[in-house]
Parts: structure tokens; sequence; C-alpha cells
């Protein structure tokens, strides 16, 4: 069932169609809601067009972990440290980098 919050989400989505900040959002609500399949959706659409937000790594290869596809999981945890690398941010590294090793 929908929460408020999702509605919230949806509807500044309406406005803002291509906020990261908001599909990424969106993607941690549906998965609250234990809805993966729409939660792995907002996070590929974030993979695919803003391969610089950072965060959707760790979480889109943790959901992978909880659908049972470490390959999938690890290769994006690769991705994730990839981009890190290139954005200068040293936590995202090292938090992906953990869940990697974690994984392997």
């Amino acid at each position: 069932m929908p929460t408020k919050r999702l509605e919230q989400l949806k509807a500044l989505l309406e406005e803002s169609p291509h906020d990261s900040f908001l599909l990424f959002a969106l993607a941690k609500e549906y998965e609250k809601l234990e809805d993966q399949e729409t939660a792995l959706r907002y996070y590929l659409h974030l993979e695919e067009h803003n391969p610089a937000y950072i965060g959707t790594y760790y979480h889109l290869g943790k959901l992978y972990e909880q659908l049972g596809e470490a390959g999938l999981a690890l290769q994006t945890y690769e991705k994730g440290i990839e981009a890190a690398r290139r954005a200068g941010d040293q936590h995202a590294m090292g938090e992906l980098s953990a869940a990697r090793l974690a994984l392997e």
C-alpha cells in the first residue's frame, strides 16, 4: 500500500523528473515497502542516467545481494568504486570496497 511519503515523492518527481535525489529516495521507499522490483528499476534508471550519483552503487549492490545476484552485486560495487575514485570520494570508495570484500 502506498505511503504518504511515497505519494509526496512521486508528486515532487513529476515537477523534477530528472532529480537524482528524488529517484534515489523513491528507490529507498520502495525497498522499505519490500517492492524490490520497483526499487531495482529506480536504481537502474539512476545508474544509467546519472552514473556520477555514487550512493546508487552501494544500495543497488545490496539489493542485488538480497535478490541472490552476487555476481551483479560485485559488478555494481566495482562500478561504484571506479565512480567514487573519479569523484575523489574516499568515504564511498571505502564503503564500496568493504561491501565487495564481504561478498567475495
